[in-house]
């Protein structure tokens, strides 16, 4: 039997390549994930590729945020009006945001402690992994790409840079929330009145509730974009490195470790 052959027989895989993405796990600190969580909740799972438990936490965050008028009582406290950003929120959802909230950063924490003790398992392992997948709908393969484009296009639009490098799940979502964020915001609007000099009313039609999302999604696009660019570049050269060993190195080759000259 060819031993670059995947007969899927390990416990652990370092990756998975699919017709939706190349999923891969590395060493991660989890604080920073904790910090994505924090700065909008999903985030960090999405960082983690913990797909459904992040696409929940995201569109929690939107519904209850924007229920309970979270971003409009921060934007009045950040302009000094208290007793308004007081009467802004509705409490009755404030009190259902708290918990869950916490819980994301929790267990994104705890999620990546995890699986770093998962990557250095599997890393012992050493077992193959595919490489290469085509299907009636995608071709999707290891190929290196550029760190720097796939921060350029996140910074065009959110969800660019995970397209460029084929992360599909990631991309729909963030696209789709970018186009949302963009039509309720009226930021595109707000823009072009910019453009004629009309500052007064670029700054009238913006609705700063729906614009307040949009640091954290372009932060999020851009760190995931670039991040999982240089983690593929990675993963992509370690599996070449195990082929060429594994096909064309002589099985009596050894690498003598040199001797310190006094």
């Amino acid at each position: 039997m060819n031993n670059y052959e995947n007969n899927n027989t390990a416990r652990r895989y370092n990756a998975h390549v699919s017709t939706l993405g190349t999923t891969q796990i590395h060493l991660r600190n989890p604080c920073i994930v904790a910090w994505w969580s924090a700065a909008f909740p999903g985030f960090g799972h999405l960082l983690l590729s913990k797909y459904i438990r992040g696409y929940l936490l995201f569109i929690w965050e939107v519904i209850v945020n924007v229920q309970s008028s979270l971003n409009l009582a921060m934007i009045y406290s950040f302009q000094g009006k208290i007793d308004l950003a007081r009467a802004s929120l509705d409490t009755r959802w404030l009190l259902i945001y708290i918990p869950v909230y916490i819980f994301a950063i929790w267990d994104s924490y705890r999620t990546t402690v995890d699986l770093n003790k998962v990557y250095i398992l599997a890393e012992r392992e050493n077992h193959q992994f595919n490489s290469f997948v085509i299907s009636p709908l995608e071709i999707n393969y290891l190929d290196k790409r550029n760190p720097v484009l796939s921060f350029v296009w996140s910074l065009f639009m959110p969800g660019l840079g995970q397209l460029y490098i084929h992360r599909i799940l990631t991309a729909a979502f963030v696209l789709i929330w970018a186009v949302v964020f963009f039509y309720q915001s009226h930021a595109l609007e707000a823009v072009t009145f910019l453009f004629w000099g009309n500052i007064e009313k670029s700054t009238e039609v913006l609705n700063p509730e729906w614009l307040l999302f949009f640091p954290s999604l372009y932060g999020f696009a851009v760190y995931d974009s670039f991040t999982a660019t240089v983690e593929n570049n990675k993963l992509f050269e370690k599996e070449q490195r195990k082929y060429l060993t594994e096909q064309y190195q002589d099985s009596k080759f050894k690498v003598l470790k040199g001797r310190k000259v006094k």
